[in-house]
């Protein structure tokens, strides 16, 4: 059961209020995507080994144990995403969006303005570093609020770090999440206001939560 302990607050998350609630331990994300390891692999030592007549399995390249597409609920419905490989990592994308994977840039196809930077970190990249080149980065755009916990009906469902700047401009986030493997990645998003505000948010926070290593 979620601790609600703590006192709710709103996060104006990409034109979108989301609840937060502060917590001192991060609880694996409800949402996450799962992982696709087979049972297989806790097999029995003692099972008979493979005939000479037997072929060995095939390795499947990085990335392709995922399937190719999938069905995740948004606030407009279900909506099919396909699966994209970026550097090191991969993630499902929704129609209407585009994707640089030498730049690890998503963004809105027709209007590149709404972006998303998505970044692979190190396995000891420290956080207090990452923290003060966020508060640092988010400043020029407006006062810095940090929303770093538990998020409360939010897709990524928690976050090591999650700092946000709003200003007459729109609104920046600064985040560092980490994948129910275990794995970090830095998100940097950039949601100006305007009409395709709507048609950028819930995606991409959706597609975020699918960021998986390979």
């Amino acid at each position: 059961m979620m601790n609600l302990g703590s006192t709710l607050k709103k996060l104006p998350v990409l034109a979108m209020a989301f609840a937060l609630v502060a917590c001192s331990s991060v609880n694996e994300p409800a949402g996450s995507p799962r992982s696709t390891a087979s049972p297989s692999q806790n097999a029995s030592a003692s099972s008979p080994a493979p005939s000479a007549n037997t072929p060995a399995p095939s390795e499947k390249p990085p990335g392709t144990a995922r399937p190719q597409t999938e069905s995740f609920d948004l606030i407009t419905g279900p909506q099919a995403a396909t699966l994209h490989q970026g550097d090191g990592f991969s993630l499902y994308l929704f129609d209407g969006f585009v994707f640089d994977a030498d730049q690890g840039r998503l963004s809105l196809e027709k209007n590149s303005d709404y972006d998303v930077e998505i970044k692979l970190l190190p396995t000891d990249e420290d956080l207090s570093k990452l923290r003060a080149a966020g508060e640092e980065e988010l400043a020029k755009a407006g006062k810095v609020s940090d929303y770093s916990g538990e998020l409360v009906e939010h897709p990524l469902g928690s976050a090591e770090l999650y700092l946000q700047a709003e200003s007459g401009d729109g609104i920046s986030d600064y985040i560092v999440w980490k994948a129910e493997s275990g794995d970090r990645f830095l998100f940097r998003l950039h949601n100006p206001k305007g009409k395709e505000a709507s048609d950028f948010a819930n995606p991409v926070l959706v597609t975020l939560s699918t960021v998986q290593a390979n």
